[in-house]
């Protein structure tokens, strides 16, 4: 039986962005599909059966479509649709599959997302990677780019970074990004040797991060990246050139899950591009 990439859906139009990047990914990896889309769960008013059967017909048919076209490039798919709360069916979904696919109806930097809170929500609580596909083009660009601090979560990132710039026929740029200690007061500036050893010390992290995926993909361009600044900015400037980015989420516990971590939350209010959370 092949891994399956669960496709969350509505009826926006970036859903047939989604489908796409879910079908190039599916076929190059020989994974199922299943998309799954979420008719909002009732409050009780008078006339809801009617339009909840309504909707469900209309998403029933919205799936077939979307299917119709994966099948006909070969990928093996199944629909389903859903009652209730967009997030909770979605992180269910997700438990046992090896992707989950949602999109954005971002449309660019400086734009945001008007839903965008489901987005982060579900890649918060999500039992598997997310991608999220953002409502713009990202053809013509090129490369995979992951951030990474040398933690564990990081290097779940860098594996996963590793193996779609593989895929992709892309090179992998791994970025790992320093912040210098705040300074209260008036003074400004930084002794050289501080300044000097941070990088260096970032830099050795990085390399260390990267030892195993390099032995693991030797034909694999990899291009090291060290920035002192502030981790979100730094990626997200970075990403508007990419094909891919990938970032890990620190979210544990239920708590944190729906913090998911300050960076990873970051990235995914302002997408540079398509971007993959990985725990």
């Amino acid at each position: 039986m092949s891994e399956k990439i669960v496709v969350g859906l509505s009826a926006a139009p970036v859903s047939e962005r989604v489908v796409t990047w879910a079908e190039q990914h599916a076929k190059a990896l020989g994974q199922s599909v299943e998309l799954v889309t979420i008719v909002g769960g009732g409050v009780g008013a008078v006339g809801e059966d009617s339009i909840a059967q309504t909707a469900h017909e209309a998403a029933q048919q919205m799936l077939a479509t979307h299917a119709a076209r994966l099948k006909e490039a070969g990928v093996d798919v199944t629909v389903r649709v859903e009652r209730g709360n967009p997030v909770a069916v979605l992180v269910e979904a997700s438990e046992g599959a090896t992707l989950l696919v949602i999109g954005s109806d971002s449309k660019g930097p400086g734009s945001g997302s008007v839903r965008g809170a489901h987005g982060i929500r579900i890649s918060a609580a999500a039992k598997s990677p997310v991608v999220v596909v953002p409502d713009f083009d990202v053809s013509g660009r090129s490369g995979v780019l992951v951030g990474t601090d040398g933690s564990e979560v990081s290097a779940a990132a860098v594996r996963f970074a590793a193996i779609e710039a593989v895929r992709l026929g892309e090179s992998l740029t791994a970025l790992s990004v320093w912040t210098p200690m705040p300074i209260p007061g008036p003074l400004s500036g930084y002794p050289e040797p501080y300044l000097d050893d941070m990088q260096g010390v970032t830099a050795e992290i990085l390399r260390g991060a990267l030892a195993s995926v390099r032995e693991e993909h030797p034909d694999l361009e990899i291009v090291e990246r060290v920035e002192c600044g502030y981790p979100s900015t730094i990626i997200t400037e970075l990403a508007h050139d990419a094909r891919l980015a990938v970032v890990g989420s620190h979210g544990r516990g239920a708590f944190a899950r729906l913090l998911l971590g300050s960076i990873s939350h970051e990235v995914l209010a302002r997408l540079g591009t398509v971007t993959a959370i990985v725990r």
